[in-house]
């Protein structure tokens, strides 16, 4: 499901990578996917379970997954939302800031 978003720079000499890098600079490096390795394998297991549960479902609303914005490239966060939501029905993101909120009713 990456696999579009990726340069595969790795698998290159040096300078065709400086290449690549500068030709397509919106794709994720072999670096970068293997440093998030964990958090990419979240997101499809993530998916798996919504296609497994929420396959006849009319909107899943999800909470968003967390990337520090320094830490995680733009192009990578975008892939992890596709990745996320392919092949499920209308999906709702939600992003939080990170504080409990509880509202009563009277």
């Amino acid at each position: 499901m990456i696999e579009p978003f990726c340069l595969h720079d790795g698998r290159q000499d040096a300078l065709q990578a400086a290449a690549m890098r500068r030709a397509e600079p919106w794709k994720i490096t072999d670096e970068e996917l293997s440093s998030f390795e964990e958090k990419t394998n979240l997101q499809l297991r993530l998916n798996e379970a919504l296609q497994e549960n929420s396959r006849e479902a009319n909107l899943i609303v999800v909470s968003m997954p967390i990337a520090r914005k320094e830490a995680v490239s733009d192009f990578l966060y975008m892939a992890w939302l596709d990745a996320l939501t392919r092949d499920l029905p209308p999906t709702l993101l939600i992003r939080g800031n990170h504080k409990s909120v509880l509202t009563f009713y009277s």
